[in-house]
């Protein structure tokens, strides 16, 4: 018999794969059942366990900018829901300000509740689990909902609220149709939609239904320390990690004008650390605010990286981490700021510039170069890897997806099968990484022709800024994006921008390679 007072080295390490292994069970239903390209082919979606608080226990290594910010989500449901959270509800969410990254994120959150030893039913959840999923479309005023010049939050989408999409284990298809529907900027494929919830669903059901397994083989009790030990014991890497950092800040030029300050402190008495953004420009008029939740994130991904040791993302690891961020600045905006851009591009930066206040590694191509087109039939988005940056002993990575997103590309054979395009060439770039003693990683050129008329939308950074060297290294070169008409004429476009695309014209974007690190 064991003790649920203190961990046992061997279960805690048993426990930890297992909450891991249910949140990747999750993931691959999600992934098999759903009908997107984006989901099923992309792999844009994340899979987690929370404990009764709506804290972040266990998750798959899934989309690290999804992962940092659920628990904000399954809070704001505990928090508004309260007494009325019932057996057989699910939830979706969305919301920038709740918890949510983008609208295009929705979130379905189920409750798990539980018997006791003598059959009598919890009356509140004992965990819950989640399931976030990029949609390819959620209405907003492009296809793709990932509009280049979006001002408030309303255009680039629907936002849903800790919305009842199961009631008592009855799918709500009407009013969740009719909520997709009756929107200034309405979604422009309620079907997928609808069919990409009932994957989220069948997701978070087989999470439910492993837990319930885990239970009975375990018991309740043992299962519910252990998922605190599981903290506790992120929590202790992260402290064993600070305690070998110094001090450090940074400023990070945006190209469109934006900086992001950060000052980093730490305290050795305690083993802790004070990140604290003040000095970062206001909210902007544009869609590259960062929710809350998402700087949070990024914050939570850099310390987490940090660690050796094999431990799952969990909210233990914020433990040891004061994070200040003003009000009202671009890294916490107020309803309706814009946010589309900031989730995916703001992110990145964020990442960067902690990772450059600490010293330890030049900057990646910090961006996702999210590229979307469609028309009223077709939506499609993707994010286009680049160089990563090089480290203190190692050189940058050429064409990855690096930081806080870990999607892939979809495979040539089923974008030109789903898709009304031929995907004409994609390619190192040679030489856009900044050398240095280190050398920062190489970008890729990606040149997509089209097939029918649609409209092209590129949301990117660093096409302006190039991407920091560190210690004497280089800076990566920058990207670039273009429109090669079908007779030849070229038309070169801004970091963020919206197009018309004609028969036989081609969108081509350059992605920026990693800064170098140390004089070669």
């Amino acid at each position: 018999m064991y003790t649920t007072s203190k961990p046992d080295p061997v279960r805690l390490e048993i426990f930890k794969n297992l909450y891991q292994f249910i949140a990747e069970q999750m993931g691959i239903v999600l992934q098999n059942t759903a009908t997107s390209v984006n989901i099923k082919e992309r792999l844009d979606f994340s899979c987690a366990i929370f404990d009764s608080s709506g804290l972040l226990v266990a998750n798959a290594p899934h989309i690290p900018v999804h992962l940092g910010s659920m628990s904000e989500s399954v809070r704001s449901l505990i928090n508004d829901k309260g007494d009325t959270i019932k057996p057989g509800n699910v939830y979706l969410s969305n919301n920038p300000y709740n918890g949510g990254t983008h609208l295009p994120d929705v979130t379905a959150i189920t409750p798990v509740f539980l018997q006791s030893s003598e059959n009598i039913l919890f009356s509140t959840p004992l965990f819950y689990v989640a399931s976030r999923g990029h949609q390819a479309d959620i209405g907003g005023i492009t296809p793709g909902s990932m509009p280049p010049h979006s001002t408030t939050v309303e255009e680039e989408g629907i936002l849903f609220d800790n919305f009842l999409l199961i009631e008592e284990g009855n799918f709500r298809e009407t009013a969740v149709r009719y909520y997709l529907s009756n929107h200034t900027y309405p979604a422009r494929n309620p079907d997928q939609n609808i069919a990409d919830f009932q994957a989220q669903i069948a997701a978070n059901e087989r999470g439910v239904q492993e837990l319930h397994k885990m239970v009975s083989q375990y018991k309740l009790e043992t299962i519910q320390a252990y998922m605190k030990f599981v903290q506790a014991n992120a929590e202790e890497s992260v402290r064993k990690a600070i305690a070998v950092l110094k001090d450090g800040s940074f400023i990070y030029q945006m190209d469109n004008g934006a900086q992001i300050q950060v000052k980093v402190t730490i305290h050795p008495e305690n083993r802790s650390a004070t990140i604290d953004f003040t000095g970062t420009s206001g909210q902007l008029n544009s869609n590259f605010n960062a929710p809350k939740a998402v700087t949070q994130a990024a914050v939570l991904y850099v310390f987490r990286t940090l660690v050796d040791d094999n431990i799952p993302l969990n909210a233990g690891c914020l433990n040891p981490l004061e994070i200040i961020i003003p009000v009202g600045c671009m890294l916490n905006p107020t309803y309706p700021a814009a946010v589309v851009a900031g989730n995916v591009e703001t992110s990145q930066t964020i990442v960067d510039a902690l990772y450059g206040a600490l010293g330890v590694m030049a900057a990646s191509q910090g961006t996702m170069n999210n590229f979307t087109f469609g028309n009223e039939r077709y939506q499609y988005y993707e994010t286009i890897c680049g160089g990563s940056g090089a480290g203190i002993n190692f050189d940058g990575t050429d064409s990855i997806h690096s930081h806080m997103t870990n999607s892939r590309l979809t495979d040539p054979e089923v974008l030109e099968t789903r898709y009304p395009v031929l995907l004409e060439s994609f390619s190192l770039r040679p030489d856009s990484g900044g050398r240095g003693k280190y050398s920062g990683g190489n970008g890729v050129v990606r040149r997509i022709r089209f097939l029918e008329p649609m409209t092209a939308n590129i949301l990117s950074g660093h096409r302006l800024v190039p991407p920091f060297g560190l210690n004497g290294g280089e800076a990566g070169k920058v990207g670039r994006n273009w429109i090669q008409r079908q007779n030849g004429t070229e038309e070169s476009l801004d970091s963020t921008a919206t197009v018309e695309m004609n028969i036989g014209d081609v969108f081509a974007i350059e992605t920026p390679g990693g800064g170098g690190f140390g004089i070669s």
